[in-house]
């Protein structure tokens, strides 16, 4: 991961984890299922945000670094890994 983009995610996932703490507060405190709902849909759409910034990170430091090394075996590994990513995420 570029490490510039370690701390943006990092902090994301900090909010993200406080959100779900939230969600798990609201369930106690008996509120409304569609609030609920809308703070689920809240967390999920957070967590798309930042899959999106490690795979961008990804694509833009490790691939490019396999890329620019000239080294087909780390080149085939890597657009190996990215296959893997995006058949995992049709599921």
């Amino acid at each position: 991961m570029c490490s510039k983009d370690k701390k943006a995610i990092t902090d994301s996932l900090a909010r993200i984890a406080g959100q779900v703490r939230g969600v798990g507060q609201m369930v106690e405190d008996e509120r409304y299922c569609i609030d609920i709902l809308h703070q689920i849909h809240a967390v999920k759409a957070a967590l798309s945000k930042v899959e999106d910034r490690v795979l961008r990170s990804h694509a833009a430091c490790c691939v490019e670094e396999a890329m620019a090394s000239g080294d087909p075996i780390l080149q085939r590994r890597k657009f190996d890994e990215l296959v893997e990513v995006f058949a995992k995420a049709k599921l």
